[in-house]
């Protein structure tokens, strides 16, 4: 048979390729073309919504968090109930506590701001998964994740000795996860060994094994309080210019135990997110979307510059077309609303 007895198919060269080049057109025409063909989905269950929590009376918002509050803990479940109601799956806890102190002591207290709300919430949303950072630098009056030693650095087996007892007192409040965000070498390792000495062998551990010593972080700080007293955070975070050594500190912890892994933040680090997913490929890794890059995104959303809707998602995508499997961001919260009106 020849191809004058098979009119249909097509001999010249120049139309074979203008037909390959309609193919991907084709299926572009319609919005539900596209949505049938698309590679990466984004989803309510995908998002974390982090909770500022603290002791004083009076929702307050943060100036340069626009939509974002610090939720005293007699209000906070009920944003809690709200979230979950709108889809989410998992909030973040952090606190901002009555009094601090050189040793961050307050984190550890069965009365603390996040472990009070960790309880109210549990009780008003039984399901929701609760998420605790485990770190000190909301807790210490001197801004840093740990404890200073006389020469002005942080010691990092004393701050072990703190986070192992946060670690447990957060598990017994309720949380289902505990999030150590210092970037403390070991902390993996000896929060495991105190949750399991404690009785919490099925308390997971999300480890910030790639943070950032990163310019994105002033709203949060603002939040929280937590800007150091003196120096910086970059003798424990990591150097922005570094991915290697991502891989070997994602491999230290997953060595101690880690049950999730971060990137943190998002933006600015998606290459990392990506060497991370092809690292350990069989461990849920999560993004943090910071709160530079939600600041970012508000201002110029209320300048008229970006529509805010459509950028978010295509931000929000992006981490997950990466390998980010869950998104933590402070626009939770409305995505989820977003996505139930149908993306």
């Amino acid at each position: 048979m020849t191809n004058d007895d098979r009119p249909w198919l097509v001999a010249d060269t120049e139309q074979r390729a203008e037909a390959i080049l309609r193919r991907p057109r084709r299926l572009r025409r319609t919005r539900a073309l596209r949505d049938l063909v698309r590679e990466t989905r984004l989803d309510v269950a995908d998002l974390v919504l982090p909770l500022f929590v603290t002791h004083e009376a009076g929702a307050r918002e943060v100036p340069s968090m626009p939509g974002v509050f610090q939720w005293p803990v007699d209000e906070v479940a009920a944003v809690a109930a709200r979230a979950a109601q709108a889809g989410l799956r998992a909030v973040l806890l952090f606190g901002i506590p009555a009094a601090r102190d050189a040793a961050g002591s307050a984190a550890e207290l069965e009365d603390g701001v996040v472990q009070r709300a960790l309880r109210a919430i549990r009780e008003r949303v039984p399901g929701l998964v609760l998420v605790a950072d485990t770190c000190l630098c909301g807790y210490t009056d001197h801004g840093h994740c740990g404890i200073i030693d006389a020469s002005g650095a942080l010691d990092n087996d004393a701050t072990l000795a703190v986070l192992r007892r946060v670690a447990v007192s957060q598990a017994a409040a309720g949380a289902d996860i505990v999030a150590p965000s210092g970037m403390i070498d070991g902390m993996v390792g000896a929060m495991r060994a105190a949750l399991d000495e404690s009785g919490f062998t099925d308390t997971a551990i999300l480890s910030y094994s790639t943070k950032y010593a990163s310019a994105f972080y002033g709203p949060f700080r603002d939040a929280v309080r937590s800007a150091p007293a003196f120096a910086d955070r970059r003798t424990h975070q990591m150097d922005p210019a570094n991915a290697r050594e991502a891989l070997r500190e994602n491999a230290l912890d997953v060595a101690e135990g880690a049950d999730l892994l971060m990137v943190k933040p998002a933006l600015a680090y998606l290459d990392i997110v990506r060497q991370t997913r092809e690292q350990f490929p069989e461990l849920p890794l999560v993004a943090y979307n910071v709160s530079g890059e939600y600041a970012m995104v508000k201002a110029a959303a209320a300048a008229g510059w970006l529509d805010e809707r459509t950028t978010v998602l295509e931000l929000l995508t992006g981490m997950k077309r990466a390998g980010a499997d869950l998104v933590i961001t402070y626009h939770a919260q409305d995505v989820a609303e977003w996505l139930g009106q149908g993306g």
